[in-house]
């Protein structure tokens, strides 16, 4: 993964609020994964303190970084977390710190 891939995807979990929505869809993924990881965005709304635009401007800045995919069914977002990328970062930041 080049360094620019990389320094995109810890840009848009450098924001608090960022960071939170998605460790809320990762969650929400795990406890999902039967029924394809899906998260219903407004299942998550109601526990951030954000306003709806906000959230939606929050799910496209980690879209535009790949780390994950959104998909409308009706008037419903669905997020799915991407896990190719995140077994690949957890990869790079495993081979980081064995150099270390």
């Amino acid at each position: 993964m080049d360094t620019k891939k990389m320094a995109k995807i810890f840009k848009a979990l450098s924001h608090p609020n960022r960071l939170e929505l998605y460790l809320k869809i990762a969650e929400a993924h795990e406890t999902s994964f039967q029924s394809g990881g899906e998260c219903f965005v407004t299942d998550i709304i109601d526990c951030l303190n954000i306003g709806a635009p906000t959230i939606s401007h929050h799910i496209k800045e980690l879209a535009n970084a790949d780390l994950i995919s959104t998909e409308k069914r009706g008037k419903f977002l669905i997020c799915r977390v991407n896990e190719k990328l995140v077994a690949e970062v957890s990869e790079l930041l495993a081979l980081k710190n064995k150099k270390e």
